[in-house]
């Protein structure tokens, strides 16, 4: 009985996995178009650590959509890899890497499962990614595999939609839907877990990675984080 209910349990979860990558490859064109710039955020965070790389630095843009961000990482890193469940976002990335002539290795690949060799990450963001997992255990084991891919004293940000924006009213972390409006009019429903900001931080620290700072900015939750074997 237990076995029967566990392999439900990991046959929901991989339909629900599923559905979003199927979301996010039909929204693909039109959500990457809405996505031109760099979050403030991010380009502050890339700004003050990219120069503390190695001049063999590899850079990770997990969740890359349309490499927006693994373009910053590539001006100043040796190499970047541009990871994202959805082949459609990966087009765009492709796309955009060509039209403004930066180099991204682009893989197509799950945030709980990454195909990736242990401690070779220099510089990461996570950004806009982690809040699109649509279980507890997806979202914890991505954070361990960051931790994992990450090289000793390596720094990466970490952000997910926080119960701080102003479009929520609730103080505690729920599952929610978010409907994206594609031209024409038709709607599609995009999963959500809104973190309340302790939960971010709790998860965080529960996780392997080292949490080096925290904030609320903009209604996202942003952590600043190394690999467990930082050296302090």
């Amino acid at each position: 009985m237990a076995g029967d209910q566990d392999r439900d349990r990991r046959d929901d979860e991989r339909t629900r996995r599923t559905d979003v990558r199927d979301t996010y490859d039909r929204i693909a064109t039109h959500f990457a178009s809405t996505r031109e710039y760099a979050w403030p955020e991010v380009e502050a965070f890339v700004e003050a650590h990219a120069t503390e790389c190695g001049t063999a630095s590899v850079g990770l843009d997990l969740g890359c959509g349309n490499c927006r961000h693994a373009e910053l990482l590539a001006a100043d890193l040796e190499s970047v890899v541009g990871l994202d469940v959805s082949r459609g976002l990966l087009e765009t990335g492709r796309e955009r890497a060509v039209e403004r002539n930066f180099e991204v290795a682009l893989i197509q690949g799950d945030a709980a499962s990454l195909p990736l060799a242990d401690d070779i990450v220099d510089l990461a963001v996570y950004v806009a990614t982690l809040h699109h997992l649509p279980t507890r255990r997806a979202r914890r084991a991505s954070l361990d595999e960051l931790a994992r891919v990450l090289a000793p004293d390596s720094r990466a940000l970490v952000s997910a939609w926080s119960t701080a924006h102003d479009r929520f009213d609730e103080t505690d972390g729920f599952d929610t839907t978010v409907e994206w409006t594609l031209p024409g009019g038709e709607t599609v429903d995009r999963f959500y877990h809104i973190y309340a900001p302790d939960e971010f931080e709790t998860e965080l620290a529960d996780s392997d990675l080292e949490v080096l700072e925290s904030e609320v900015s903009s209604g996202n939750c942003y952590a600043t984080v190394a690999g467990a074997e930082l050296t302090l």
